[in-house]
């Protein structure tokens, strides 16, 4: 038997004997889906690290510089769909087996693949928000207003990055507008978690109580190198829960997994 035959069977025996999976899902679950990833196989960033909260509130060049790029990259990620591994754990969630699906992802495409139990710990791109009032507005419409207030910049195209930025380099960052908050005038920013900034603790609480509730986690498409996610696995391991990971390449949390399968997520879920 080749490894990908023994690796798949021994994927679904774990399923089988652990019915109520807690499942943790990182960027390549969304890689078949068009969305570039952040690390390498060895959990190395690609390119340099995302921007930080201190740094998107820290000046109005640094936002203009992100929702410039935004902007451009709004276009595809906007648009994006579900690939075969969301609608595969959706259809694991149907028959039961999943008691809580959580996220580190902010496209929303596991709950438009049909899963209802999901946590987006890091929030969902699609959502903007004010920091100052807490206004809340969806993302199509907030591109209408970046792209009314930027008619120069309509034209411009880049390469697609992670998370619904562009490569957009080489511009006059100060000459692009950003609008204010419509309620307050605040700043604006995607109602997702930055680095430095925490997760808000119902989102953990409700993972956690998830994790209490299954007899197994499964990850899928995460290195596990930013601890929010990570936290479950070593949580589930003090607890003795088994733990299985389909990844490609090396997890945070090799030493501590029961099982792990290194195929692409869409092989190892639709073999399910």
């Amino acid at each position: 038997m080749d490894t990908r035959v023994s690796d798949l069977a021994a994927l679904r025996g774990f399923v089988d004997r652990h019915p109520r999976l807690f499942v943790l899902t990182g960027a390549g679950v969304s890689t078949d889906s068009g969305i570039p990833d952040y690390r390498d196989t060895e959990g190395e960033w690609k390119r340099s690290p995302p921007m930080t909260l201190q740094t998107f509130m820290g000046g109005e060049l640094a936002r203009a510089r992100y929702w410039a790029r935004s902007m451009v990259g709004w276009r595809r990620f906007g648009q994006v769909q579900p690939n075969a591994s969301h609608r595969a754990l959706a259809r694991l969630e149907s028959r039961g087996h999943v008691s809580l699906l959580v996220t580190q992802n902010v496209d929303g495409l596991h709950e438009a693949a049909g899963s209802r139990e999901v946590v987006d710990l890091h929030g969902r791109l699609d959502q903007v928000r004010c920091m100052a009032c807490d206004w809340r507005g969806g993302r199509h419409a907030w591109q209408e207003a970046l792209l009314a207030g930027n008619p120069g910049w309509t034209l411009l195209d880049a390469a697609d990055a992670p998370d619904g930025d562009a490569d957009l380099d080489g511009e006059d960052f100060s000459q692009f507008r950003v609008p204010p908050c419509p309620r307050c005038g605040g700043v604006v920013k995607p109602d997702v978690v930055f680095f430095g900034e925490t997760v808000p603790r119902e989102r953990v609480d409700r993972a956690n109580a998830g994790l209490m509730g299954a007899d197994a986690v499964l990850v899928v498409g995460s290195s596990l190198m930013v601890y929010s996610g990570y936290r479950f696995v070593t949580a589930a391991a003090r607890n003795g829960m088994p733990i299985a990971a389909v990844n490609l390449g090396r997890t945070r949390a090799d030493n501590i997994l029961t099982l792990k399968v290194e195929l692409p997520s869409a092989v190892a879920l639709e073999a399910l």
